[in-house]
């Protein structure tokens, strides 16, 4: 049996979940007391999560959003946003 495909937001939403359940655990790393290392660590796991899922949504929105305002003659609006995502999540 296939399993069922996932859209890139659904993919992406898995990821931020998945990194969600993980900065509570570093939450309560924290709390607890964990060797700071260990927490920096951890907190570098959750990031690289995050950018994952950021780089699911951007490469979708490139595939599609951005492709189909070019085709309607938005070029310069869709450049210009993209550019504006580049600045936030660089």
């Amino acid at each position: 049996m296939e399993k069922e495909k996932k859209t890139p937001r659904q993919d992406a939403a898995r990821r931020l979940k998945i990194a969600e359940g993980h900065l509570r655990k570093v939450i309560e790393m924290i709390e607890e007391g964990v060797y700071c290392i260990d927490v920096l660590q951890q907190t570098a796991a959750v990031k690289s999560a995050i950018k994952k899922a950021e780089e699911v949504l951007l490469v979708n929105h490139m595939n599609h959003c951005l492709v189909n305002a070019i085709k309607a003659g938005g070029k310069d609006k869709a450049v210009e946003e993209l550019a504006q995502v580049f600045r936030k999540v660089a």
